[in-house]
């Protein structure tokens, strides 16, 4: 029923890294979760990511990596992207496609500049080159929430700067809920988080040589109005596709994510 669903890590630095994998196909596909990966790995979540992402699971076996558990301090999206390399590299996994989201696109930068072997094609969702204004902003004010232990704080900001209105008057009567989650990541989100506010691959990503997708929405109040197309200009060969409409949680919102990311690989 779950495409051969599997939850499962792998050590990497010393530190375990889960991952779940599901679908039929013979193609890798590697997806990269954003920030929340920091709140919360991808174990125990199968059923949920297969959920999100079965629309691949015919076409490919799909591969969802978490960060490390245990990430050293200072680590940068650089050195994230170093930590997926080996996993990769341990599960046998490449060339494969590769869809980062967020923090997980500026993740899925590095792994094609560093380790363009590994990567065939490459989609680049809702994310940004390098950490501006809009981002840095942001993400500061969800670290000093989370620093201050406001979670619920935290949780109900991420849920206002990712969705859009209409998706959100659905959601808010359920908020109390929300501010009942407590994390257990301790410094984990706090490295993740502060990897994205000196994130800078600039100057890195012309020279890409897989075909490349940029994906987002047009409306975006976490990574900035026009961040998707700058990113796009900085990788002259690359693919834009942006949903005018909807902002960061554009890949949750519309079906047409997923298809537009589909037709993207399989082209």
């Amino acid at each position: 029923m779950f495409d051969k669903l599997k939850e499962g890590k792998v050590l990497v630095g010393g530190s375990e890294m889960h991952y779940v994998s599901f679908g039929t196909g013979s193609i890798p596909l590697v997806l990269i979760p954003g920030l929340g990966d920091g709140l919360a790995s991808v174990k125990g979540k199968g059923i949920v990511l297969w959920h999100s992402y079965r629309i691949f699971a015919k076409n490919y076996r799909v591969w969802i990596f978490s960060r490390k558990n245990q990430l050293e301090p200072g680590s940068t999206t650089r050195d994230m992207a170093r930590d997926l390399a080996q996993a990769l590299s341990q599960q046998q996994i490449g060339p494969a496609q590769v869809m980062g989201v967020s923090q997980g696109g500026m993740i899925a930068q590095w792994l094609a500049v560093d380790y363009p072997e590994r990567v065939a094609k490459l989609v680049l969702g809702i994310t940004v080159s390098h950490s501006n204004e809009t981002i840095k902003s942001v993400v500061q004010t969800w670290l000093d929430m989370y620093r201050e232990k406001r979670y619920g704080d935290l949780t109900v900001d991420t849920m206002e700067k990712t969705f859009t209105d209409k998706y959100l008057k659905k959601v808010r009567p359920f908020y109390w809920l929300l501010r009942l989650y407590k994390p257990s990541a301790g410094e984990r989100f706090i490295i993740q988080a502060q990897s994205c506010l000196n994130h800078d691959a600039r100057g890195k990503l012309a020279q890409l040589p897989m075909p490349v997708l940029v994906i987002g929405g047009g409306q975006d109040l976490v990574t900035g109005s026009g961040s998707l197309e700058e990113l796009a200009s900085e990788i002259p060969h690359s693919k834009l596709i942006v949903f005018p409409e909807l902002g960061h949680g554009a890949f949750e919102e519309t079906r047409e994510f997923n298809l537009g990311v589909l037709k993207f690989l399989v082209g």
